[in-house]
């Protein structure tokens, strides 16, 4: 499941504590199931029912999730462009910034869930694999490999495609432009930059390397991005 499946994740918290979980825009969306009992998002108000799953859509700035009551949430995170592969869903676009209840006949049952969550999933999902003829994980990975510093107009002529093919295609399978998903993988870059090597590097310099305009540049997309200036990540 590798190339299609980011992580398994799990999130808990203890009755009488307070979990506050930030989110950070990556292209991926999220597949959860509630195997706890039903609980509030104080930062939305929306109620997380208990043994009903959710898809939660690409994202493009950071979200904060803050749970004060006993929460057990399993999850997994697909790969940009891979949620297709497993699931005939409409348009990804229609649940960016937004979470949605799923039915439960599209995930694995709780009771497969034991102590070994990756198992369970690992089963689940190789038996729905589906490789797509339109599959945008060559098209994704060109992205990575150029750090986000490539054009859309760049993009589509190395694969053979239309600025415009392009643009349906990121809207249906991953829920952003071509440009947000760019935007995205360079701020992770210029991100992974800062936490490596400021301050012996200076940001200026990162923000060269990353692509940006200046320091300036650099500075409001990490904040957009992540909620917080670049010398506080």
């Amino acid at each position: 499941m590798a190339p299609f499946i980011d992580a398994y994740w799990e999130l808990t918290c203890k009755a009488g504590g307070t979990a506050i979980h930030k989110i950070l825009p990556d292209g991926c969306v999220d597949l959860a199931i509630n195997i706890g009992d039903d609980f509030l998002n104080e930062k939305d108000n929306s109620v997380f029912k208990s043994e009903k799953a959710y898809l939660g859509g690409a994202i493009t700035q950071f979200v904060e999730a803050i749970f004060s009551q006993e929460t057990h949430l399993i999850g997994v995170r697909f790969k940009p462009s891979a949620f297709s592969h497993f699931y005939a869903y409409s348009s990804l676009h229609e649940v960016t910034n937004n979470v949605v209840e799923l039915s439960n006949d599209l995930v694995p049952k709780i009771s497969s869930f034991s102590d070994d969550i990756a198992t369970a999933f690992d089963s689940f999902f190789h038996n729905k694999l589906n490789q797509s003829k339109h599959s945008l994980l060559p098209i994704v990975a060109t992205v990575k490999q150029y750090v986000g510093r490539i054009s859309v107009s760049e993009l589509a002529k190395k694969h053979f495609t239309t600025v415009r093919q392009l643009e349906r295609n990121f809207s249906y399978h991953i829920g952003l432009s071509p440009k947000e998903f760019i935007n995205i993988i360079r701020y992770r870059y210029a991100q992974q930059l800062i936490l490596e090597k400021y301050p012996e590097i200076k940001l200026a310099e990162i923000a060269f390397d990353s692509g940006y305009y200046d320091q300036a540049h650099l500075s409001n997309e990490i904040k957009k991005y992540s909620g917080v200036v670049p010398t506080n990540l």
